[in-house]
């Protein structure tokens, strides 16, 4: 995932981009880097904040998250919320009788005391696998507390790059399926699967350092963006075949790791194929 440093005349930067381009990489170089362990306490009541739009914008996927880490800690509060929320539905968040009483079972069991008629009633509900299925139908739910904690981090920064969380989300899955220490075969590390030089070129000196690394892999998608004139298809073909090969062929490669690698991610990120801009 090596930039390109000699862009053909059809995609040379123009000095707003360079100026950019310099912004991302102090912002990059100048933010602290360690992953602060949110406490479970801390990432229900953010959630709660979101999912009712107290003192910040209305987000009910940004909200998943937060709520499903810290389920994942064992947080009954939060698992009483997700089975709220799944038992009604709202804000694209769509009503699933059976998950939302498994996620209020799994709050009993931690200790929370949800309202005994409403358990009553849901007592005959087939129990189903616990997830935190988003409006796109995608489960937020990861294997593990630190994987989990991933996620809330990918949602605090991606808005610093100008990048939805949800796609940046599923760039860290179709690359490493959030393994901070996955290391291809071509050298590329970490949860954005950085090769070296590109991790120098955006001031990552640690690939391996979750933070270090997903600072790098925005600030490089946030690079190609930018680039491509926020060309979704383009920005995704430059991060996994480089910028160079996008501008030798005039789009995306015929590559078939390429092109399935674009279908991917935006299968599960859900929006179409065509050359939607970044929202």
């Amino acid at each position: 995932m090596e930039p390109d440093r000699q862009p053909s005349a059809r995609f040379r930067p123009t000095a707003r981009r360079a100026i950019g381009g310099l912004l991302l990489l102090a912002l990059c170089l100048g933010q602290g880097q360690s992953l602060a362990s949110n406490t479970p306490g801390e990432l229900t009541e953010r959630a709660l904040r979101l999912m009712h739009g107290e003192g910040v914008t209305r987000n009910l996927y940004r909200a998943v998250t937060y709520l499903c880490a810290a389920a994942r800690k064992g947080h009954g509060p939060a698992a009483y919320e997700l089975g709220w929320l799944y038992l009604h539905g709202r804000g694209g968040i769509a009503r699933d009788e059976r998950l939302g009483a498994s996620w209020l079972k799994e709050a009993a069991r931690l200790g929370e005391k949800p309202p005994p008629r409403l358990m009553q009633s849901l007592a005959s509900t087939r129990k189903t696998s616990l997830a935190c299925t988003a409006g796109n139908g995608i489960d937020l739910r990861r294997a593990s507390a630190r994987q989990a904690e991933f996620m809330v981090k990918i949602q605090e920064l991606a808005p610093r790059y100008d990048l939805d969380p949800a796609l940046v989300m599923e760039v860290v899955r179709a690359e490493s399926n959030f393994n901070p220490r996955a290391r291809s075969h071509k050298g590329a590390l970490g949860l954005m699967q950085l090769i070296p030089a590109t991790a120098r070129r955006f001031g990552v000196k640690d690939p391996f350092d979750p933070v270090q690394n997903l600072r790098g892999g925005m600030a490089y998608l946030r690079w190609l963006q930018e680039r491509f004139d926020g060309d979704i298809r383009l920005t995704l073909a430059g991060y996994n075949a480089g910028e160079a090969a996008v501008e030798r062929y005039g789009g995306v490669p015929p590559f078939n790791e390429t092109r399935a690698y674009i279908g991917k991610i935006l299968n599960r990120y859900g929006r179409d194929k065509s050359n939607k801009p970044f929202s």
